[in-house]
């Protein structure tokens, strides 16, 4: 009996033992499962700080970039017709690099666009979304120590996608000819000579966005002539985030770099279902530009994602289909869009400039850049704690007046994002209702300051 006991005391001091050394030992264990060094420096994401933000204290949001109305019906009416249709196919996988409804109706409409015939086979990748077709075209043309040139401000996930690569960043920014408002998107260039100077031959390429989130710039023939004439010295890549190709306001017209001359062998043009067709849950993009280019995406593609959404890709195309047979009519949805977001954009401008912040008016998309610093004396930065003051100015006025907006300098790199910290970002394809609602908010709350 005592020896039993004996042995239980003993197992006992061992189990405790082994648990004291598997808890000195948890650090090291851990470690071994750390986030990779690759993947550093990236965890942080505006997207999901400022979601948490409107969960919790719900605010007009007037944030993130996507529409609170209906999408187009006969959009969304192809997408249930493709769910129930007597072709069991539909709901089943398709061919990897893109439906093949999708990537001939897109061959048809950029061959047209482009007055060149597209080869939908090799030239067309259809990703999950314009997300994925950036992550495909830099994971799969960077080298470790390749450099890629990014215009400031730009969108979040350029950055993150070289540094993932083990790519190089190399920033230039766009700057108001002048700050006395209202500004024009127009009124942001780059400077020309800093531009030529970052070109080296390091480069592997340089990434635009036209029309430009956040500030609605598009890109002029001329400006895009500058970009193409130093790709082609430097013989790099030129990656065109086109995603808001259809949203420009009269009497603006979207060049598209890949149609100037021999610019289509060394471009990649991406674009968006979701942006194109106000679906933007459905997260459908592409990405085309030439076979040999078109190559390395498919490589990425096929070892991730391998292939997208069947019906979404049939219903996406169908819609295409149709807004090509009415492409010269005013109903066409191509153009129609645009035109019922001008006046939403005015109505911005004006609520804004009511406000006392100046806006700058963009030529495309749907954002709207504003700088508020003339407000500064009505709200209380010290109240939040960030290091950039247009964080602490959208959190105060979130958590204090009920409208989000976004904070422009996480759209810069770290050393410029003082560029960034007079604006803020506002979305305006929303209800009419709700930008009315807006203004009620903000200017009820001026009239009480």
């Amino acid at each position: 009996m005592m020896f039993t006991k004996i042995c239980t005391s003993a197992s006992k001091v061992s189990n405790s033992l082994t648990t004291l050394r598997n808890i000195r030992s948890y650090p090291a264990v851990m470690s071994k499962f750390d986030l990779p060094t690759r993947l550093k420096g990236n965890e942080k994401s505006i997207w999901v700080e400022y979601i948490e933000l409107t969960l919790k204290y719900k605010p007009l949001n007037l944030g993130q970039g996507f529409p609170d109305f209906h999408a187009p019906e006969n959009v969304t009416k192809a997408l249930a017709a493709a769910a129930t249709s007597d072709n069991a196919l539909l709901n089943q996988y398709t061919r990897g690099y893109g439906h093949p409804r999708l990537i001939n109706i897109l061959a048809k409409l950029y061959s047209k666009l482009l007055n060149r015939t597209l080869d939908p086979t090799n030239e067309i990748l259809v990703t999950v979304g314009a997300y994925e077709a950036l992550y495909a075209t830099i994971q799969g043309h960077t080298n470790s120590g390749d450099e890629w040139i990014i215009m400031e401000p730009f969108f979040d996930c350029y950055v993150p996608m070289v540094k993932s690569a083990n790519g190089i960043p190399r920033f230039i920014a766009l700057k108001p000819k002048n700050t006395n408002g209202p500004l024009s998107s127009a009124d942001w260039v780059f400077d020309r000579q800093e531009l030529e100077g970052l070109f080296n031959e390091k480069t592997k390429g340089i990434i635009i966005n036209t029309p430009h989130n956040p500030l609605g710039k598009v890109f002029t023939l001329d400006e895009l002539q500058f970009i193409a004439n130093l790709a082609k010295k430097w013989n790099t890549l030129v990656v065109s985030d086109e995603v808001y190709e259809w949203l420009v306001y009269e009497p603006y017209k979207h060049v598209r770099i890949a149609s100037l001359p021999d610019m289509y062998e060394r471009t990649i043009t991406i674009g968006s279902a979701g942006k194109t067709f106000s679906v933007t849950g459905w997260k459908i993009g592409w990405a085309y530009g030439p076979a040999h280019l078109l190559y390395n995406l498919q490589v990425v593609h096929q070892n991730s994602v391998y292939t997208c959404a069947t019906p979404l890709q049939e219903a996406v195309a169908i819609g295409f289909e149709q807004e090509l047979e009415r492409f010269d009519r005013p109903d066409c949805y191509f153009f129609s869009l645009a035109r019922d977001l001008l006046p939403k954009r005015d109505y911005m401008a004006k609520l804004l400039s009511d406000v006392g912040m100046i806006p700058t008016i963009p030529e495309g998309g749907y954002f709207m850049v504003a700088n508020w610093t003339t407000l500064r004396d009505k709200v209380r930065l010290e109240e939040e704690t960030d290091e950039n003051r247009d964080y602490r100015f959208t959190k105060w006025m979130t958590k204090n007046v009920g409208v989000l907006g976004i904070p422009p300098s996480a759209f810069y790199s770290r050393e410029h994002k003082h560029l960034g910290e007079d604006n803020v970002r506002y979305c305006f394809i929303k209800k009419d209702e709700n930008l009315k609602k807006a203004s009620e908010i903000l200017m009820k709350w001026k009239s009480q300051q």
